[in-house]
């Protein structure tokens, strides 16, 4: 999917009021689908238990997605827990839980103000009771703004995610309400939990990591990505700036050939 150009959105600026370097690219990302990855590294690293670098990355979370905000973007994809995590232990689950718990009620307000859409992706069933309460008040606060699209991925993982697609084709060819020949590539993306989303132009990943940890694979076969060396705890302003500018710069063909 082909990214639009620079929104029409104010001037970003930093903090001694300077005009920042997104302002003068010739385009930026409609959708950033970001792996963020590294908290218990991050916090090991400096002596700390694991579950203050998941205290620290919450921190992240809030920066990166005001400043997309403020840039215009039309969504935001964080990757919070993949349907592999739960084989960590319990003690750091349930402090997970805990911190997803305070971040959907301490930032309603936040995400009201901003005007963002808030949706999830994933198997959101298998979450406890308090966190869907939480989803869903947020979810249900936020349907009628207008700006940018904040989604959380939770109990996400993308060969499960293609496997319930397949479910569902599969029981309308069974109710005869779709046929065979009408399967395709659009029929599919209907199907997934990203319905009616942009496929993410660009992916983000935390902590060095050269892997895609089954995340969106459908979505993202033309998107670009970016890698950095820094944990999550340590991701803000300048990091996203850096992905962007790189983003900025990049010739996307989607298989063709260059127009230049």
């Amino acid at each position: 999917m082909k990214s639009k150009t620079k929104p029409s959105t104010p001037p970003a600026t930093d903090q001694h009021g300077q005009t920042s370097p997104v302002n003068k690219m010739s385009n930026l990302p409609r959708h950033i689908a970001i792996i963020m990855d590294g908290n218990g590294r991050w916090a090991q690293k400096r002596g700390m238990p694991r579950i203050e670098g998941h205290r620290r990355g919450a921190k992240s979370v809030r920066k990166v997605v005001e400043l997309a905000a403020e840039l215009g973007l039309e969504q935001l994809t964080l990757y919070c827990l993949s349907s592999e995590n739960w084989k960590r232990p319990a003690a750091e689950l349930s402090f997970l839980m805990f911190l997803l718990e305070k971040y959907l009620i301490e930032e309603r307000k936040e995400i009201l103000r901003q005007n963002l859409q808030f949706s999830v992706i994933g198997r959101s069933d298998d979450l406890p009771a308090n966190i869907l309460k939480q989803i869903d008040t947020t979810i249900e606060q936020s349907a009628g703004n207008t700006g940018m699209r904040l989604c959380l991925a939770l109990n996400y993982g993308s060969r499960g995610e293609i496997v319930d697609a397949v479910k569902k084709i599969t029981e309308q060819v069974q109710q005869g309400t779709l046929s065979i020949d009408q399967i395709d590539e659009d029929q599919i993306s209907s199907h997934l939990y990203t319905a009616g989303m942009p496929d993410p132009d660009l992916i983000i990943r935390t902590s060095g990591e050269m892997r895609i940890s089954n995340f969106l694979l459908w979505q993202i076969s033309y998107s670009e990505l970016w890698v950095t060396q820094k944990h999550w705890p340590e991701f803000g302003k300048e990091e996203l700036y850096a992905a962007l500018e790189d983003y900025s710069g990049r010739n996307r063909r989607f298989g063709g050939l260059s127009e230049t």
